[in-house]
């Protein structure tokens, strides 16, 4: 459609050019991105976790902060957040895992490397990303802990009303 065309009904519009190919939008392309070692890199974070995660093919080694995942996270609760994304993408015991991770607790260290290692297999593998995306692995988990008040006991509690 020109510049100079005006649709004025529903009819006008039914005559109006077609949109071409050309026109459409297209879709978004994800293409793979390695460094010079082969690996893919990510950044996750949850709370005030940020978790640096690389990942390359191998036998499914984890190691997280030079210690293997199982002595890092003693929980199994915390080994299976971290296994999430691998178990969903069905690609257990194919990539080799090491993770840096410092800030927060361990519960908030766990969602951190599970975000890192999502981004991560889609960095290396961008097929990956539909079924990632639909469990909910790539949205980072935004909730934090609100702040401290003036006045107040912790972020809302007050503190205890005495009539004395």
């Amino acid at each position: 459609m020109t510049e100079e065309q005006t649709l004025n009904s529903l009819e006008d519009l039914g005559t109006a050019a077609d949109v071409t190919a050309a026109d459409a939008p297209q879709a978004i392309v994800y293409v793979q991105k390695l460094d010079e070692h082969g690996r893919a890199y990510a950044t996750g974070k949850r709370k005030d976790a940020v978790a640096r995660v690389w990942i390359k093919p191998g036998s499914g080694r984890i190691t997280i902060n030079g210690r293997d995942f199982e002595t890092y996270f003693a929980r199994p609760v915390l080994r299976l957040v971290l296994q999430q994304p691998i178990v969903a993408a069905e690609r257990t015991d194919q990539y080799d895992i090491v993770a840096t991770v410092s800030g927060g607790g361990l519960s908030g260290q766990a969602g951190a490397v599970r975000h890192g290692v999502s981004k991560a297999l889609v960095a290396f593998e961008p097929a990956l990303r539909p079924i990632l995306k639909k469990g909910g692995f790539l949205t980072r988990d935004s909730r934090v802990v609100e702040r401290k008040k003036y006045g107040k006991a912790k972020a809302r509690r007050s503190f205890q009303f005495s009539k004395r």
